[in-house]
């Protein structure tokens, strides 16, 4: 039976998303479980995407990733993939209506990675797009459910949501990126000697992303805004222990968020939800 190979399809999404990354795992599963695999499938296709051009360094990664996006459309064509991660993925692109050019755009910016080593603040906000905004754009399209008024109301508040992700990602992985990777993604910050000062500029940005992307939060569709309030939670408070994380320190260290304190963050997330104060 097809549906029984499209199951498995998903099932692999979600495998990768657990495998991954707990916590999104874990903001996924507070979705209504009528968008949880559609948001699994988006998950696996970004996620390995990534992988491609910040993990495979023994391998061709430009071959990687041409081939990748060849496939992605070649099964949109035919409406199947042995690649059960495409697969899923055409699927919930086709259910949800999923703009082409925000899949495009995504690769673009994947494929940055692959030469680019550092960023003007223009070319730093079109990667930004591309890589986070775009997916957070995916997302909202499962939220809506084809509601397109929802979804331009929306829309910059879920860009904003992505891009406050993306770059706490940034600052907290920025020794990663800067000494095995050799990217800088933050515009005139030198990453060599990170100074308090522009520690705080990103900070300050990102926290302005936030506050525009809570007032989306709130509007949410009830299937999502539980799930998508978890993980900005999360990611706020991740922000808030980078905050106070001297700069060296920072470059020296991957900071976390620890696995009980990530429980306790989802007690108090539900309390509030269930009060009904979001």
């Amino acid at each position: 039976m097809k549906k029984l190979f499209d199951d498995v399809s998903v099932n692999c999404s979600k495998l990768v998303t657990r495998t991954y990354s707990t916590s999104f795992s874990l903001a996924v599963k507070m979705l209504a479980p009528s968008i949880r695999n559609a948001i699994y499938s988006v998950y696996g296709f970004v996620r390995f995407a990534d992988e491609i051009v910040d993990s495979f360094h023994d391998f061709d990664k430009e071959k990687l990733i041409n081939k990748f996006e060849e496939d992605y459309y070649k099964a949109f064509e035919e409406g199947i993939s042995l690649n059960p991660i495409l697969h899923s993925f055409q699927l919930t692109v086709k259910e949800y209506q999923i703009d082409d050019e925000l899949i495009q755009a995504f690769l673009k910016s994947m494929k940055l990675d692959l030469h680019k080593s550092d960023y003007t603040k223009e070319e730093y906000e079109k990667y930004i797009y591309g890589s986070a905004d775009v997916v957070g754009l995916m997302c909202l399209k499962v939220f809506v459910n084809g509601d397109q008024e929802k979804y331009n109301e929306l829309k910059e508040s879920a860009m904003r949501l992505g891009s406050a992700f993306q770059k706490v990602n940034f600052l907290r992985d920025l020794k990663d990126d800067f000494e095995v990777l050799n990217r800088t993604y933050f515009p005139n910050v030198n990453m060599a000697d990170l100074d308090a000062d522009s520690k705080l500029k990103i900070i300050e940005e990102i926290e302005e992303d936030f506050n525009v992307a809570y007032r989306g939060v709130l509007k949410l569709p009830r299937e999502a805004k539980f799930g998508v309030y978890t993980a900005y939670v999360y990611y706020k408070r991740l922000l808030h222990k980078l905050k106070k994380t001297p700069s060296k320190e920072i470059m020296n260290t991957r900071i976390r968020v620890s696995n009980p304190r990530k429980l306790g963050l989802l007690a108090k997330s539900f309390v509030t939800y269930k009060l009904n104060l979001l």
